[in-house]
This record gives C-alpha cells, structure tokens and sequence, in this order.
C-alpha cells in the first residue's frame, strides 16, 4: 500500500475538484467535519494525502498530526501548506499505517479523522483498526471516517457488481457499518451518503455549477438527502461519526 502511494504522490482520492460531482463530495466531507469536530481540537488525520483537510482544520483553530501511509505524499502536503496559515496548526507528520496506532495514548486526541475509505482497504482487520482509533480519542471525542459504499458504487460503476475491487478493499452497505462500529465498542452517532443526485449523470450538475444561486441551493438540498437514512447506501462513500460507547 505504502508503494502504491507513493508512486500516486499528490494524486490519489484526494483528487482536485475537477468537477462538480467531486465539489459536491469535498462539500459533504467538509460539512461533516464542521458538525463533529469542535474548534481549537486536537486531531489526528489519517491518509492526508497532499492536503485532504488540514486545511479546513486549521480554519477550526485545530492543532493537527498528519499522518499518512506514503512518505512522498507527506512531502508533497508539506510542500503544499507550508507557505499557507494552515501550517501553524500542523504540529508533526508522520508515516503512519493506520493498523497499529500503539505509539498514541489512550484519548490522546479529541477527534480522529479517517476520510478516504481508510477502512475499506482492510478488510481482514476493520474491527481491530476502529477500536484502536476509539481508543485513542478522549471519552468525549469523536471518530470520524468513511468506507467506499457497495451499492453506491454499483449505481456509479455498473459494472462493478462484485463488491470487491481488483485490490480486494471491502465495500460496506450501511448496516455492515453499524455492526462494525458496535463490533469495535463503538457508539454511532450519525452517518451521510458522499453523494445522491450528484452522483448521476454529470452533464445536468454542470449547468447547476455555473449559477451560483442555483448551486448554493443544491448543495444545501443534495447535503440533507445524503443526511436521509434511506439514501446512505446511494454515495460512492458512506461517512459516519462514532464514539466510545
């Protein structure tokens, strides 16, 4: 994995916004985080890649720990936030594989945020990796994270109907995600699609982006549809919020 990643170096899931469906995923991870993770916290990000959303944590007042598996994609975030204020709140990096977190106390942080389907790509010890993150963050904190969703991507690639891509990562439905957050002493505290409309065809949205007033008004509709418990299994993503239970 950590090969891989380095060879993506500032590509990857963290991709640019090249479009508006990716705008409208970045939109709900980002709003998500604002609901769950106070001001002022102190965070560990996983897989922050070039800069996923540091940035949005230090707008927070966050004092952050950047991990992530690829030492070149640490470069390229440090290349990338250094010359901003957002540097201010980094207060390391780290190559980090999220399967052993041991080297951090117990509640260390306030929140962990484990974006990017962190989960998904290992399967064989899902349980274990989310009950070292609960571990980890204060009685009150929060972990937030997402998994890749089985049948939202089957709705956005029909062709992937076996539930497993070629690197044998794990695709969740939402009631696989409730069992595995009580499977690792966890309790659940909300969960959202990445996406629902926007993750149709691309041609309609785009005129939708180029009027501001109507893509203000969308975001905040597309937003509380992937809210809807019926429609957490529609995003390419599912995001949730637990904490120790």
């Amino acid at each position: 994995m950590r090969k891989h990643f380095d060879r993506l170096g500032e590509q990857g899931w963290g991709r640019p916004d090249s479009d508006a469906g990716h705008r409208v995923s970045r939109e709900v991870h980002r709003r998500f985080l604002r609901r769950f993770v106070p001001r002022g916290a102190r965070v560990l990000e996983i897989g922050a890649g070039a800069d996923r959303f540091t940035t949005e944590l230090a707008a927070r007042g966050c004092r952050v720990v950047v991990t992530d598996p690829s030492s070149a994609r640490l470069a390229a975030h440090e290349r990338r936030v250094r010359a901003t204020p957002a540097e201010r709140s980094v207060l390391r990096r780290e190559v980090l594989d999220a399967t052993d977190v041991s080297r951090y106390a117990d509640g260390e942080f306030d929140a962990v945020l484990a974006y990017g389907g962190l989960l998904s790509t290992v399967p064989a010890c899902a349980i274990g990796v989310l009950r070292e993150l609960l571990r980890i963050v204060a009685p009150d904190g929060i972990v937030l994270a997402s998994v890749v969703s089985l049948l939202g991507s089957w709705r956005h690639h029909p062709p992937g109907i076996d539930g497993r891509a070629e690197t044998g990562e794990r695709r969740y439905r939402w009631s696989d995600v409730v069992a595995l957050v009580d499977e690792a002493g966890g309790e659940l505290v909300d969960g959202s699609a990445s996406n629902w409309a926007s993750a149709g065809d691309p041609g309609p949205l785009a005129h939708v982006a180029a009027d501001r007033e109507r893509w203000r008004r969308f975001l905040e509709h597309e937003i509380a549809a992937c809210a809807e418990p019926g429609a957490r299994d529609g995003g390419t993503y599912i995001l949730f919020a637990a904490r120790r239970r």
